[in-house]
């Protein structure tokens, strides 16, 4: 049985004396080799939680990977990205001996300070993707963020001076532009897998709508369906926003409107009736939401059917 422990790391540099790396040449930014990485015991598992951005591109990384009870093993070129402040872990049980490669870029916050970035890079919602939404890059694609993140590099191992934050922060923007569009292409071209997801979705939103937890806890909420379907929110949202242009909460009120016709037409129930077994506290509110959709009031829709 692997031993557990949690380990939060503050620093770039305490990182790097965790690993067995030498000092950063720059105390908030580093890329790391993953080949000069010293690896840990056999059998140990470690949650981690670090105090700064860590994007990383992994190979050949023969371990498991967890965020909560979600875990993967990595076994191609993949990337993840962890925002400070996330618990993830890592455990080494295989008894060969271990090897990976591959390059992660580490950014404090503090790098960031004062610059637009330091907001923006809270919109990037791959940051709070799950382990097992980790994106899958082409080789080409590869070769694209590694290139970047190897000028982020030679940049802060060149001479320091008043150009240099601006360059590196250039390079960090168009590295999560990129992999933005990366995401993207991954929930287009992930066919099988994606559309299991959207099938998952149709039968989870089926199951509910004709169950009685519509009227006894009001419509699922969009935290409630991606813990169903294991998979993060964002992560969700993005999938779905991408594949079908509406977002899970869009998908939600279409099942809800696809509900409310089906009552409104072969039912004599009244419409308050109908707006609490939808899960409505206030008729009002399912009626505006209705005509919101349709175009139509709830008893105009039905008049039209007689």
């Amino acid at each position: 049985m692997a031993n557990t422990h949690l380990l939060r790391i503050k620093s770039i540099s305490e990182y790097h004396k965790f690993k067995g790396l030498p000092k950063p040449e720059h105390p908030l930014i580093s890329v790391v080799n993953f080949e000069s990485i010293m690896q840990l015991p056999y059998n140990e598992s470690i949650n981690l939680i670090f105090d700064f951005y860590s994007i990383s591109l992994k190979r050949n990384f023969n371990a498991k990977i967890k965020y909560g009870q979600q875990e993967y093993d990595f076994d191609e070129g993949v990337m993840f990205f962890i925002a400070p402040g996330q618990v993830f872990g890592i455990e080494i049980n295989k008894k060969e001996k271990i090897k990976h490669s591959g390059w992660m870029l580490l950014v404090h916050p503090d790098f960031l300070w004062n610059m637009p970035l330091a907001k923006t890079i809270k919109h990037y919602e791959y940051f709070s993707y799950s382990v097992h939404e980790a994106l899958y890059l082409s080789e080409k694609e590869e070769s694209i963020i590694i290139a970047i993140m190897q000028n982020i590099e030679q940049e802060y191992h060149s001479n320091i001076d008043k150009f240099s934050q601006n360059v590196i922060i250039a390079q960090l923007e168009l590295l999560l532009t990129y992999s933005e569009r990366f995401y993207q292409r991954q929930f287009i071209t992930r066919k099988i897998s994606n559309h299991q997801i959207l099938n998952r979705l149709e039968g989870m939103l089926a199951e509910y709508f004709n169950s009685e937890a519509l009227a006894k806890r009001g419509l699922p909420t969009v935290q409630y369906i991606s813990e169903t379907l294991n998979v993060s929110s964002n992560y969700l949202s993005g999938l779905l926003k991408t594949l079908t242009g509406q977002t899970t909460q869009q998908h939600i009120h279409d099942k809800l409107i696809e509900k409310a016709k089906e009552k409104l037409s072969t039912t004599d129930l009244s419409i308050s009736e109908i707006a609490y077994n939808l899960g409505f506290e206030h008729s009002q509110s399912f009626s505006k939401l209705f005509k919101t959709k349709t175009n139509l009031s709830p008893l105009e829709f039905r008049q039209s059917f007689n």
